[in-house]
């Protein structure tokens, strides 16, 4: 029996099977927020493991639906609430990363770390 109740997923759900959008609006709201993640770095690694061809299918569709809760502007928590406001979307990410854990490999992680280092837009050019 199908549930007619929902967690509010279905608009990360529908943004999340248009991989260029997502490519586009995650830099897009990254840089504006990126100074007020705290969990920046596993951020941009989940978003290396979505966009690696080496990574599963159902691996890349855990992590950009993940992502694309991320980028988008309306959620369960405002982003622009302060202190609070990205802590939905670290629940959804730390979730989405304990599901696929094993697939975020250091080269994931390094990239990630040299991105934050560099800068944002240098990360961005190298897509």
């Amino acid at each position: 029996m199908a549930s007619d109740h929902t967690v509010g997923f279905e608009p990360a759900d529908e943004l999340a099977q248009d991989r260029e959008s997502v490519r586009r609006r995650f830099w897009i709201k990254f840089k504006q927020v990126v100074a007020q993640l705290p969990f920046a770095e596993d951020l941009l690694a989940a978003y290396y493991c979505a966009f690696d061809k080496e990574t599963p299918r159902h691996v890349q569709a855990s992590l950009l639906g993940a992502v694309a809760y991320f980028i988008l502007p309306l959620d369960f928590m405002p982003d622009v609430m302060p202190l609070l406001g990205f802590t939905d979307d670290a629940a959804v990410l730390a979730t989405a990363i304990r599901m696929v854990a094993s697939h975020i490999t250091q080269e994931h992680r390094d990239a990630a770390r040299a991105a934050l280092k560099r800068g944002i837009d240098a990360a961005e050019a190298n897509e």
